[in-house]
């Protein structure tokens, strides 16, 4: 049986967005850097509930959302489980949600005193380091 991988996400107070988004954001980038492979099993909602001293509803509610979008999968009896990597979405759907994505950053940090350049610089080290992390848990050097 696999033991428990530690989730490393934390709820911010001040956030706009519900804490079950935080959660599931939080996973998804665990899972996105490799923190969380494929197989690894997650906490028990009441787990990770006390974790983050947050509702157990919250939690699962959470963790439902992760199950539809196809990242975790419920072995009965056993837990719930970081999924095998797959494309669910079109193309023009991946499109619409990186326009998405980049008219809410935009929107974001439209009132920040930064210029173009300092943003995109930001996201490329971020997008960078993304990638490291993806190489460094594949073993993938290209």
């Amino acid at each position: 049986m696999s033991d428990v991988k530690a989730v490393n996400i934390h709820i911010a107070p001040g956030d706009t967005r519900p804490i079950f988004k935080q959660i599931v954001d939080g996973i998804r980038m665990q899972i996105a850097c490799g923190n969380l492979p494929v197989g690894a099993k997650l906490p028990s909602v009441r787990g990770l509930a006390m974790q983050l001293t947050i509702n157990a509803n919250t939690v699962a509610k959470a963790y439902t959302e992760l199950t539809s979008q196809g990242l975790v999968e419920a072995r009965q009896g056993l837990g719930l489980f970081v999924s095998q990597p797959r494309q669910q979405l079109n193309v023009e759907e991946q499109q619409k949600r990186l326009g998405d994505a980049v008219q809410a950053f935009v929107n974001d940090v439209a009132y920040l005193d930064f210029s173009a350049e300092q943003m995109i610089e930001k996201v490329s080290v971020a997008l960078n380091q993304l990638a490291t992390n993806k190489e460094n848990e594949t073993g993938n050097h290209d």
